[in-house]
């Protein structure tokens, strides 16, 4: 899969994640049901969310292999040849230490762990050693051939009128070749971009956009900007944005790179930056008791969106079931 196939792919992939990550734990690790919130741990359990992080890799391997094989059906009948690859081996990497945002003592190493984190520096440790089945076939073909054998299995390029302005594009299986049709074959419809959930979906968008402007949620928020203005740190009105401010100078820091600097003192600077400001936010999030608070306020508001919206969800579950 080209770099940019590759891009688009995870960018799908993220678009399901995101919902289910707010309250999952911090350490990479599978969040139980009893560590969910109310409406991630309903939506979760449709996509396989009860499975244990075992049972979750091992679903994942299977559904790859079936796609691997469905695949090289798929190019069969089109006339190429295609293996199945093996697509369980990888890169794994060292320093597997828990994200612990609430504890000083990470929080005086990492900050948010956005400029440093745990592991970074920690070297990869290369498993297998990936070998594509098919690259001395693909090398085989003239440059004609090759293209039509990466439309058959990829779909063709989008135009420049399908190209968002960062690059990306809309997925769609139907025009995505046989990597499309395999993972249809499979999966079945994407419940959330069928359309036919698409009222849940608006309500869920507009529940968690609404969510921070509810007044338990605003008082709160309004104890810890009080707190973190007589501790040096004013301008803040939610705890999101505390955070916010170091990922958009890191963004703007990558933004403006040339070329690598190797131990960059600016890099450094904004990363005691981000430890100092962390670090407020940390003792102030204890003074008002803020995440119990959030939690408290968050679950209640999730579990009246769960009772009103009941009959949607559970027609959704259903059909996210149907597929797993």
């Amino acid at each position: 899969m080209n770099r940019r196939r590759f891009a688009v792919a995870l960018a799908a992939a993220s678009a399901l994640v995101l919902p289910l990550a707010a309250c999952a734990p911090g350490d990479g690790t599978t969040a139980s049901p009893e560590e969910l919130s109310p409406l991630t741990a309903y939506l979760s359990a449709g996509w396989g969310g009860d499975l244990d992080q075992e049972e979750q890799q091992a679903k994942f391997e299977e559904q790859q292999k079936k796609i691997e094989e469905l695949q090289a059906q798929c190019m069969a009948e089109l006339g190429f040849e295609y293996k199945p690859m093996d697509t369980t081996g990888g890169i794994s990497y060292g320093g597997g230490e828990e994200w612990k945002p609430d504890d000083r003592e990470w929080v005086s190493q990492y900050g948010y762990g956005m400029v440093n984190w745990p592991g970074r520096d920690a070297a990869p440790v290369e498993e297998t050693e990936f070998v594509d089945p098919n690259q001395d076939y693909v090398a085989s073909l003239s440059e004609s051939e090759q293209a039509a054998y990466y439309e058959a299995l990829y779909g063709p390029s989008p135009t420049e009128e399908e190209l968002n302005d960062d690059g990306s594009y809309e997925w769609n299986w139907e025009t995505a070749g046989c990597s499309g049709w395999a993972q249809h074959e499979l999966n079945g419809e994407d419940p959330w971009s069928s359309g036919e959930h698409q009222d849940l979906t608006d309500a869920i968008n507009d529940f968690y956009a609404e969510m921070p402007n509810h007044p338990d949620l605003a008082d709160l928020n309004a104890k810890w900007a009080s707190c973190m203005a007589d501790a040096g740190e004013p301008g803040f009105a939610t705890q999101q944005e505390a955070t916010d401010s170091i990922s958009q100078e890191l963004n703007a820091y990558y933004e403006n790179q040339t070329e690598y600097i190797e131990d960059d003192p600016a890099l450094d600077e904004l990363g005691e930056r981000e430890i100092a400001l962390a670090l407020v936010d940390l003792d102030c999030r204890e003074k008002v008791d803020y995440r119990a608070q959030y939690q408290k306020v968050t679950y209640a508001l999730e579990e009246q969106f769960v009772a009103d919206h009941k009959a949607e969800l559970d027609a959704f579950k259903a059909d996210a079931e149907a597929g797993r």
